[in-house]
């Protein structure tokens, strides 16, 4: 009953509480006594520190910080203590079930260094909460997510001067956690590693922080299903999704449009959250974004701009189905205002146009300002470097 206690408590759901008791997985939701702790951090600092980058030359992905953070796991012993190493290579067994099987999941959060000085997270509980669910998800062993948050903070701490000193750049995290098994067998991993890099991140697309993409919406492909594991950040979920990105580009797209079913269900962006802004059959304003139905990531920006909308009341926020044939007549009805995704990397990123059964269609989100794409940007953005003071935002040093 203590193990069934612990994972209801660190997941928050009764998903988590029936995948817990799974016959295998009963074994990887381990006790208190077996969890790690940030107290107990080993910490080995780098006697070769790199020089930083240019904060106005960031390429998004390309520059990592100092020191990494590793936490081992195994079904004998339980959790190890955190380790702050050097920036390394990892060294793991050819036949290790990440690489075979996609044992493994990952997440991406930011740190801003505020105008006050002061570096912040931005909403890191949220972060921490969907990687616990993923992890349950993928048969990985339970952890607690504040200890998590807590080891992360120090990794931070430590390659505090990896913070851009700018308002247009930000620290990426990205905690990753893989099965380690060496064994070919498709199973339930006996051994497992959470890692957590860091590096400063300037805008995601090349095109720049605020200017509009075009889309690629072809329901011959298809992203995620229900019954998968479309709402959860696993790597087996964005890989596949690179053959459909070239042929995107081939088309003269910069992102794609990810439908669902005959009707053609709209559900991602890219590698974003999807929003409408239109005025509905009876004129009036509406703000719409596909629901938390399992095809879809639970995107922590996307949670804030519905967030911010609501506390505004000012127009309607609706989460429901938006198929193609809707949008294209609400399209052709001059309903739509504007359209846009949103995400950790992006935050905010118009859409310009979309490609869809061989035909063009341009979407007047530039044209309407966007003054609302434009407002959820600001007002993120004022939170995030510290503009705005807000309890969003999680003090790290």
């Amino acid at each position: 009953m203590a193990t069934v206690a612990l994972c209801a408590l660190t997941g928050g759901k009764v998903f988590s509480k029936r995948l817990c008791l799974q016959g295998s997985l009963f074994k990887s939701c381990r006790l208190v006594s077996t969890m790690f702790k940030a107290s107990d951090m080993q910490i080995e600092l780098s006697k070769q520190p790199k020089e930083k980058p240019d904060a106005t030359k960031l390429v998004f992905g390309k520059s990592f910080s100092d020191h990494m953070l590793t936490i081992q796991w195994s079904l004998e012993k339980g959790w190890e203590k955190p380790q702050i190493k050097p920036f390394q290579n990892l060294s793991i067994h050819p036949a290790c079930s990440a690489l075979h099987y996609s044992v493994e999941l990952f997440e991406g959060l930011k740190a801003y260094r505020c105008v006050d000085k002061k570096i912040r997270m931005f909403r890191p509980m949220l972060n921490m909460e969907r990687f616990h669910r993923g992890a349950l998800r993928a048969c990985l062993p339970s952890f607690d997510t504040a200890e998590l948050l807590a080891c992360i903070q120090k990794l931070i701490e430590v390659d505090q001067e990896w913070v851009p000193h700018s308002t247009t750049a930000s620290l990426y995290i990205r905690p990753t956690f893989i099965g380690m098994e060496p064994s070919l067998g498709v199973t339930r991993s006996n051994y497992a590693m959470i890692f957590v890099i860091i590096g400063p991140v300037g805008p995601y697309f090349a095109t720049g922080s605020f200017n509009p993409v075009s889309l690629l919406a072809d329901p011959r492909f298809v992203r995620s299903w229900k019954g998968g594991v479309g709402d959860n950040k696993m790597g087996g979920n964005y890989g596949p999704t690179i053959y459909v990105q070239n042929e995107a580009a081939r088309d003269g797209c910069q992102q794609v449009l990810w439908l669902y079913g005959d009707n053609h269900e709209v559900t991602e962006v890219g590698t974003m959250n999807f929003f409408v802004f239109w005025k509905d059959k009876n004129g009036e304003e509406e703000l719409v974004t596909p629901p938390l139905d399992g095809l879809i990531l639970p995107g922590v920006t996307r949670h804030s701009l519905l967030d911010l909308a609501r506390k505004w009341g000012e127009f309607k926020v609706s989460e429901r189905k938006i198929t193609m044939g809707e949008l294209m007549t609400a399209l052709k009805e001059n309903q739509i205002l504007e359209v846009f995704g949103s995400g950790t990397a992006c935050v905010v990123c118009p859409v310009s146009r979309i490609l869809y059964h061989g035909q063009n269609h341009h979407i007047p989100t530039m044209e309407n300002g966007p003054k609302l794409a434009k407002r959820f940007l600001k007002e993120l953005t004022d939170i995030q470097y510290g503009r705005t003071p807000s309890d969003w935002m999680h003090l790290v040093v």
